[in-house]
């Protein structure tokens, strides 16, 4: 099932909090892979929301791979899968990636309970990572992606950024806010 959001919807993170729970109904620490580069506006989005998701969730045993001190470029995408597997075996991946799309879905953030494909809009035949993937729409799918993806316009990536990191840390700081709620009443009845 696949969910989509308007960047100018002001309750796409909400959506995305929600949509989260109906994807991952069962509650596992996640951890967030943001794939893309900071060397082109276009592709940034993934990092950007990786600096705003450490941000939000300073302190909680939450790992976030890909921000822009550290991106997690298709160099890097390609060792994630055996990484994620043997670090954190018994925890769900949340990926999350900017594409292209057709020219009406720009501006649209789209959230899947499937793997993600990064680099497929630029014809790069890297491997699925992930379990639930976010990507954001930011350029019209074209032979030439790369002159797009560097005309994209840096407002709609911090926005569509703002989004998904409030969405994602509401997930988590909701379903660990009710896992100690529901920890407290069973010591309580207990």
């Amino acid at each position: 099932m696949d969910y989509s959001f308007n960047l100018y919807n002001a309750l796409a993170p909400q959506g995305i909090c929600l949509s989260l729970k109906k994807v991952l109904p069962q509650f596992k620490m996640p951890t967030i892979l943001c794939i893309g580069s900071d060397l082109s506006v276009g592709d940034s989005l993934g990092p950007v929301t990786g600096t705003k998701l450490k941000e939000k969730l300073q302190g909680l045993n939450c790992y976030v791979y890909g921000t822009l001190a550290k991106p997690i470029t298709a160099h890097e995408v390609k060792y994630m899968n055996e990484f994620l597997q043997a670090t954190h075996p018994d925890s769900p991946v949340i990926a999350i990636d900017a594409a292209v799309g057709i020219a009406g879905d720009i501006g649209l953030i789209k959230l899947g309970n499937k793997a993600l494909k990064p680099g497929s809009g630029a014809n790069k035949r890297l491997q699925k990572v992930g379990d639930v993937s976010i990507m954001g729409i930011v350029a019209e799918h074209s032979v030439f992606n790369y002159s797009l993806f560097s005309a994209t316009r840096l407002n709609i990536i911090y926005k569509m950024a703002e989004i998904i990191s409030e969405g994602v840390s509401s997930y988590i700081y909701e379903n660990l806010t009710n896992s100690v709620q529901a920890e407290n009443y069973r010591i309580a009845i207990g």
